[in-house]
């Protein structure tokens, strides 16, 4: 009877420790609209969702350009409402279709999740792109040396290797993606410390105290006095070439 009763305990315990451990996942795309998230298209006000560049259709999230005849610099991002600091983001997401026409070559096969951005009401109207730091999704047609999960600075910098970086765009070791397979994307993020890049479970790319440039962004006004960034926006771009998403989750790792 008493073995029974601590076998009990034991089997009480390790089921409290996994009810404990349990990852509380936040579904930032619910899979039906585009709640929760806003517009901003360069040329167009906050809100606008020019020529429905964003839309969701069968439980997807898109990226698309039916509705264009060609591109003029339309480059668009789609904000989140809420602001983190120290999470985990992950997505899963494809290249789907062709580039639209008039686009920059460097848009080929081109997105990006934006993060610690600034807040879309704060863009100029014709500004491209926020102030943020960029996980580059990147594909590539094998003429390119185009691995994925690269770094991109709009008006930020990093640590790579003990030093800010002074290159807009920093690769990683990031693989190749050739065909339009779904790829899984994770960001693990840790304030004004350290941020990761993941493909496909891999590790890609770390850099470390992500700030303001203030050669890039002399009139933008930091969150921090020394122009630390420790939290942000987060956003999904449009650069010309159409995207799709089924799933973006994020965990909070504020506590």
């Amino acid at each position: 009877m008493i073995r029974k009763f601590v076998f009990l305990l034991v089997v009480a315990g390790l089921v409290s420790c996994k009810s404990e451990k349990k990852e509380n996942w936040i579904q930032l795309f619910n899979g039906e609209n585009l709640q929760g998230w806003t517009p901003k298209i360069a040329g167009y006000p906050v809100g606008e969702n020019y020529k429905n560049t964003f839309s969701v259709e069968e439980g997807i999230l898109k990226v698309k350009y039916n509705e264009y005849d060609s591109f003029n610099n339309e480059f668009g991002h789609l904000f989140y409402e809420k602001p983190y600091s120290h999470y985990r983001l992950r997505a899963e997401y494809r290249f789907k279709g062709e580039q639209i026409k008039g686009s920059p070559t460097w848009g080929y096969k081109n997105n990006g999740f934006m993060l610690h951005g600034q807040t879309p009401e704060s863009m100029t109207l014709d500004q491209y792109f926020p102030v943020s730091l960029e996980m580059q999704l990147k594909g590539t047609n094998g003429e390119e040396n185009a691995p994925n999960g690269n770094l991109c600075t709009p008006g930020t910098t990093v640590k790579i290797d003990g030093k800010y970086i002074t290159e807009h765009c920093y690769e990683g070791n990031g693989p190749k993606h050739y065909q339009d397979d779904w790829v899984m994307a994770e960001i693990i993020v840790y304030g004004d410390s350290v941020i990761h890049h993941l493909i496909n479970g891999d590790t890609v790319l770390t850099y470390y105290n992500p700030k303001i440039s203030i050669e890039e962004s002399p009139d933008y006004k930091s969150p921090n006095p020394d122009g630390r960034l420790s939290s942000g926006t987060i956003s999904i771009q449009a650069e010309s070439h159409p995207t799709e998403f089924r799933k973006i989750e994020l965990l909070d790792l504020s506590k």
